[in-house]
């Protein structure tokens, strides 16, 4: 069904007025409305349409690909992440697809250009509708081709266009596309009602729609201005700088996770941290099995960048040459609702380079005991670490009275009593204690991730079950107890909670979930070092079926890792990207305006082309009828059907007693030359008569006017 003259137009030109596109509206409604005036046609097929339709589907792609990558306010996905959940998300992550919806009526505007001047003003369906060429390819030529005028549809796609743009509080759009609508509905309008009924149903729905615009102008400033606070108390860190519950007590196997969520590559080879740390503790609670940070989220304070505002000093004065680049994520968020999380740092991290300018840190701050806690616009991390031997973040241990660093919880000091008797210290110094402590876990205790129920060793704490019973356990065991054992011996001690780096990945390292670890920081009268007493424990993957798993898992996590670099724009593969669009669609547009595909007529029961290449009914007898009566009645006109034109021949008086045998031959013809199953040979031999004997009877009517017959 064809449009109003000039509502494409209007549409265009509404649609450019939204979107501060006037002048290309114009243009392009002015192109689709000279089909009415022009006489100048194409005679395009089913699979120039189809070819034309990829081709605007594939401008869909390369504009999403090009504002993607070019998406300097929303930083491409990563916007998702910044700002207020309900507000600044809905701003800076729609940002590409909003641009897209905005230029969809460009993008097809080729498809109506070959409709409106197509000699059929209309498209085959199974040009836009996969499951229509299905069912046409299963029923071949016998199938019915649908066709379908596509210009309500783009009519709706303007109206729909115009109205992606920022909500300016006006009405504009909504009386406008009240008044389009209105016009396209008029000429639709079921003529078994009055202008009047029609008219109230019209205000009706359009007072209804004016209070719906209202209304949900009213509920987006609402959402507008909601804190997206109250969401962030769902949302916490993967690591808390205030407090780490252990698993110290519980009964089971503890999961380990084989998935990667650090990359480590170091700048010079084997310059590779063994811990990153994300925070350390300093109150262990018995009760609870729980260490404490001591302090609040207040203890925190900002750390200001460095003049090229990519860089960050943490520790002054230290210089060091070992540099790790880090790739990390950002696992919680903050009171904005910007993503936030504790970064993996090496022990003595002294300075943090080369934040990409894109990856936009909001903020970082670091506390008394050596966390580092960044804001960012996007998860991903991707920074140089200057790491090595000497001073830390962390503040040295209160010298007069030493309230945490030295604390033991009273429920603990039976069974650290008895350890350090059983461990016979020859030596009072800190590397002979340590020495000792070292020595005796390794070979009095066990790694396990498994802990089962003791019926021998029912009393007491879960670390004084592990330390004078079972003495197996996890790291949190070998962390908690060494951390106690150093304090009941004068030295102080904290817990500390990270990655263990172990595991090499081509010029680099990965780390996984499964290498959670935690360990100690001892004091040794000037820094604070990392003492790990916990057994060799680096997890196995059982059996093939296990490793293969691991490698699928590895495979994703890389791709979503590049995934993350690209959209962060962090990698250099979005020029590539864009370049990739260029052969193709000069591929296509070379299929589309040059290259004609070539028909295949179904085989069995269906006439096929034969080795010369002539089409079934080519010689049909009607074609030598046709040329015998061309002599006595005017020429058949350019698209004038064969039924019309024998009915001029049929008012000839000589020919009024043929009727019934021209239309039968007639008839004959249309089946040979358009059914796929043709004719059988006694129909052909019948025809053949037929069309003789009428040029027969024409020639001795009017011999010198018609040919004679062979």
């Amino acid at each position: 069904m064809k449009p109003p003259r000039f509502l494409l137009l209007a549409a265009l030109l509404f649609w450019g007025w939204q979107s501060q596109m006037l002048l290309a509206g114009g243009l392009a409604g002015a192109v689709l409305e000279a089909a009415a005036f022009s006489r100048w046609r194409w005679e395009l097929e089913e699979v120039d349409f189809s070819r034309i339709w990829s081709f605007c589907v594939l401008l869909v792609l390369a504009m999403a690909a090009y504002v993607f990558t070019n998406n300097e306010a929303g930083g491409g996905l990563s916007g998702l992440q910044h700002g207020a959940i309900l507000h600044n998300a809905a701003i800076s992550s729609t940002q590409t697809a909003t641009t897209v919806m905005r230029w969809l009526p460009l993008i097809f505007f080729p498809f109506l250009v070959a409709q409106a001047f197509n000699l059929r003003t209309s498209i085959p369906l199974a040009s836009v509708s996969l499951l229509v060429r299905r069912r046409q390819r299963r029923e071949g030529l016998a199938s019915k081709v649908p066709y379908l005028d596509v210009s309500y549809a783009y009519f709706m796609v303007c109206i729909f266009s115009a109205g992606v743009h920022t909500n300016q509080g006006s009405y504009s759009y909504f009386w406008g596309q009240g008044i389009l609508i209105l016009w396209a509905l008029w000429t639709l309008r079921s003529r078994r009602y009055g202008v009047q009924a029609w008219a109230l149903v019209l205000v009706a729905v359009l007072a209804l729609g004016f209070l719906g615009q209202f209304g949900i102008t009213r509920v987006e400033r609402l959402a507008q201005n909601l804190n997206a606070q109250w969401l962030a108390r769902f949302l916490r860190n993967k690591t808390d700088p205030l407090q780490s519950a252990t698993s110290l007590g519980q009964i089971g196997v503890l999961k380990l996770s084989p998935r990667i969520v650090i990359r480590l590559q170091p700048r010079a080879p084997g310059r590779v941290p063994e811990y990153l740390r994300e925070a350390s503790y300093r109150n262990y609670r018995t009760q609870k099995q729980t260490w404490l940070a001591v302090g609040s989220r207040n203890d925190f304070n900002s750390v200001q960048p460095e003049p090229d505002a990519t860089s960050w000093l943490l520790v002054a004065g230290k210089t060091n040459t070992a540099v790790v680049n880090v790739a990390c994520y950002l696992n919680g968020r903050s009171q904005d609702g910007d993503p936030e999380g504790l970064l993996p740092l090496p022990s003595g991290s002294c300075r943090l380079e080369n934040f990409p300018a894109e990856q936009s840190v909001i903020a970082l701050q670091t506390n008394r005991n050596g966390a580092v806690l960044v804001t960012g616009s996007g998860r991903l991390m991707l920074f140089d670490a200057r790491f090595g031997p000497g001073a830390t973040l962390d503040v040295p241990p209160d010298a007069s009275t030493n309230q945490f660093d030295l604390r033991v919880p009273a429920e603990e000091t039976n069974a650290l009593a008895k350890v350090i008797a059983e461990m016979n210290l020859a030596g009072t110094s800190t590397g002979e204690i340590r020495s000792a402590i070292t020595d005796f876990f390794a070979s009095h205790f066990s790694y396990s991730t498994w802990q089962g129920l003791d019926p021998a060793a029912t009393n007491g704490t879960p670390l004084t079950r592990f330390l004078l019973a079972h003495r197996r356990g996890h790291c949190e065991y070998f962390a908690t107890a060494t951390v106690l054992l150093l304090r009941q011996l004068g030295i102080p001690a904290r817990y500390a909670v990270g990655y263990y780096v172990h595991e090499p990945a081509g010029s680099g390292y990965v780390v996984r979930e499964r290498d959670a670890h935690a360990w100690c920081l001892l004091w040794n009268g000037h820094n604070w070092e990392d003492f790990d007493t916990t057994p060799g424990s680096e997890p196995a993957v059982n059996g093939p079926f296990a490793a293969f798993t691991q490698w699928l898992g590895d495979v994703r996590s890389w791709l979503g890792f590049q995934f993350a670099k690209f959209r962060s724009q962090q990698t250099h593969l979005r020029p590539y990207l864009l370049w990739t669009f260029v052969p193709l669609m000069t591929v296509l547009l070379y299929f589309i305006f040059f290259q004609r595909r070539k028909k295949s007529w179904p085989t069995g029961k269906r006439l096929v082309a034969d080795s010369r290449g002539v089409i079934p009914g080519q010689d049909s007898a009607f074609y030598r009828l046709e040329q015998g009566l061309a002599p006595r009645m005017p020429p058949r006109l350019p698209g004038e059907p064969l039924s019309l034109w024998l009915e001029k021949a049929l008012a000839e008086a000589a020919l009024a007693d043929q009727r019934s045998t021209l239309l039968g031959v007639l008839q004959l013809h249309y089946r040979y030359r358009f059914d796929p199953c043709g004719l059988t040979d006694d129909e052909k031999a019948l025809m053949e008569k037929q069309v003789t004997d009428l040029l027969a009877n024409l020639a001795a009517t009017s011999p010198q006017a018609v040919g004679v017959p062979r």
